[in-house]
């Protein structure tokens, strides 16, 4: 199948895991936030916040493991856009790194 013939959602590198689980996140003044990780893929995430985000900036975040088999997700990654939803705030994020 041609890309021209694909569908928008099939043209992504990676597909989006709908996950809606808890994350804790850093800013780059080091204040921290609960957040609610919406969505996962290879490149990004989805969170919503309570407050805003500048675009541009960098921030941690930590995804606790639900089993102590597996480490917890911990990236670095940068704020890509930042739009009201509801009572906060969804976080588009580009992954710079996966911490090991």
């Amino acid at each position: 199948m041609s890309m021209t013939m694909k569908d928008y959602s099939e043209k992504r590198d990676f597909h989006r895991m709908r996950i809606n689980t808890e994350i804790q996140v850093t800013d780059d003044q080091g204040r921290q936030f609960s957040a609610l990780c919406k969505d996962l893929s290879g490149t990004g995430m989805l969170l919503h916040l309570p407050d805003p985000m500048d675009e541009g900036s960098e921030i941690h975040t930590l995804m606790p493991s639900p089993n102590d088999q597996f480490p917890a997700f911990e990236t670095i990654s940068k704020v890509l856009r930042c739009s009201p939803e509801g009572d906060g705030y969804l976080i588009g994020l580009s992954i710079i790194k996966v911490k090991t």
